[in-house]
């Protein structure tokens, strides 16, 4: 399976494999591909813990994560932006371990007395028997996004474009969330001239 960052796609837009890929969460497949064809502007349901996990994250804490992980790790899977919450899509079993990899690092909600508690906002992580809403193949609003951008609508930020996109596992999640606290830290002590002027466009990251 090759590397995030060796696939070069338009990362706003869901091709047909990517939605065969987020289709194959559900038990009905066809039935989630055919409402597409008929509404493609629309959000679907979708389970969690067979095709993926996610990762929920608040939305600018999320950006941050995703951030790091294209500017300094093996960049992300599947990423999009639902009513203000940041959606990491991440391989199965994640939303299970990755808790408490947070917890024993001390970086998590329940971190240890004297610990890192509250560096790092509570991770909503969705695995088996869980159900999120994606948004859908259609509609999106582009691959550059501006921080302070209204986040009350939904968008993919790195699409899915494969049938088998790599996803990151938990230890990345963790290492992604840990710098991405760490850096939280820097901007309030030295917060930069203009925040709002300031893009990411994920595209240059492929």
């Amino acid at each position: 399976m090759s590397s995030p960052r060796n696939a070069t796609p338009h990362v706003s837009d869901v091709t047909s494999d990517g939605a065969a890929w987020l289709a194959s969460a559900g038990a009905y497949p066809r039935r989630t591909l055919a409402l597409w064809a008929e509404r493609p502007g629309a959000p679907v349901v979708l389970p969690c813990g067979s095709a993926f996990d996610v990762v929920s994250a608040p939305a600018i804490f999320g950006r941050r994560m995703l951030d790091r992980m294209w500017e300094d790790g093996p960049g992300s899977g599947p990423v999009a932006e639902f009513r203000g919450r940041m959606l990491l899509f991440a391989a199965p079993g994640t939303a299970q371990r990755l808790p408490s990899l947070l917890d024993w690092e001390e970086w998590g909600a329940r971190g240890r007395a004297g610990g890192r508690t509250g560096a790092v906002p509570p991770l909503l992580c969705h695995g088996a028997g869980d159900t999120v809403t994606v948004p859908a193949p259609a509609g999106s609003t582009g691959a550059a996004v501006t921080a302070g951008a209204p986040r009350s609508g939904s968008r993919w930020l790195v699409a899915p474009d494969t049938r088998r996109p790599w996803l990151p596992g938990p230890e990345i999640l963790l290492w992604a969330a840990v710098r991405a606290a760490r850096a939280a830290v820097r901007i309030s002590i030295f917060p930069p001239a203009d925040q709002d002027a300031k893009v990411y466009d994920v595209s240059r990251r492929r």
